[in-house]
């Protein structure tokens, strides 16, 4: 729901607050955590505000958002994509208004990091245990069992929760944009460089453009093929030592490797090949990346 004035109860106002006026400079404290409250009893919010109005976590204050029906919830999840915790009663509207902002929170707005806490005012075992099963929620409780203590403990553990997601989505991110710059770097490589992956039995399993072009075959050819499909010779004994060897004490090997095109020619290549491993474990991966090189020596 929109902030400002919610609709007032007898002589009860409650007063959301107004996300607009929680940023904060750096002198004044952390932004807050983000609880909206989802109930169509003005008491259960005031209780509930109350009740919090001195928590904190990891030196951040609680901020309350309310709404009073299942679509002013998800008009203000949607207004406010920073919620921390949503404490959600079961019947509003309809008997069923907060199961259905639970499920839609997750299907229609793909908030998978917000914390759930449904509240009830009628209690049954069976339906609680299918509800659980169910809904993708965090808790379940009925508002009589609800305890200061115990709403504290709730709204701490799931707040703990959400910090802990929200770090984790932040690390997926970052790494995602590097493997998408990695992904670039590859990409244009692959366009001038001799790039080749082979799996741990030493089949091909992705070759670049460029050194499809030199052995005149389309990658699908190569793939899952030996390296004969590449070189149909077998490689000198001496060579085949060397990087055995290289690969087996470093992980790693360098140097000239001698093979021909697809037109017959000879080709020369500089070559670097590096072994993929898990610490302490067997290689499961081999890269190859190689450069045209003319080992006549210049005047």
């Amino acid at each position: 729901m929109p902030s400002s004035a919610t609709p007032a109860h007898g002589d009860l106002l409650i007063v959301d607050d107004d996300p607009s006026d929680l940023s904060m400079s750096p002198a004044q404290e952390s932004t807050p955590w983000r609880i909206l409250i989802v109930d169509d009893d003005v008491d259960v919010h005031v209780v509930t505000k109350f009740a919090l109005s001195n928590a904190q976590f990891q030196g951040r204050r609680l901020s309350f958002l309310h709404a009073y029906s299942g679509k002013e919830a998800l008009a203000t999840l949607c207004a406010t994509p920073d919620i921390a915790l949503v404490l959600l009663d079961v019947i509003m509207e309809t008997d069923d208004a907060g199961l259905r902002v639970a499920r839609q929170i997750r299907a229609d707005l793909h908030n998978e990091l917000v914390r759930i806490v449904l509240r009830t005012g009628q209690p049954g075992q069976a339906l609680e245990h299918s509800i659980i099963c169910d809904y993708d929620i965090n808790d379940f409780w009925c508002k009589a069992d609800l305890t200061t203590r115990k709403l504290f403990t709730t709204v701490i553990a799931s707040l703990r929760a959400y910090a802990g997601l929200q770090a984790a989505a932040a690390d997926r991110a970052a790494m995602s944009a590097e493997l998408d710059k990695a992904r670039q770097v590859q990409a244009l490589l692959g366009q001038q460089a001799l790039v080749l992956k082979l799996d741990a039995k030493g089949r091909i399993i992705e070759a670049s453009e460029r050194l499809c072009q030199l052995a005149g075959a389309r990658p699908e050819a190569l793939i899952g093929h030996a390296l004969h499909a590449l070189h149909a010779g077998a490689f000198p004994e001496p060579l085949v030592l060397d990087i055995t060897q290289g690969l087996a004490r470093d992980g790693a090997w360098s140097g000239d490797i001698q093979t021909r095109a697809a037109d017959g020619s000879a080709v020369h290549l500089r070559c670097a090949l590096l072994a993929l491993s898990e610490p302490g474990g067997a290689p499961y991966e081999y890269v190859a990346v190689a450069t045209l090189h003319d080992p006549t020596p210049g005047p």
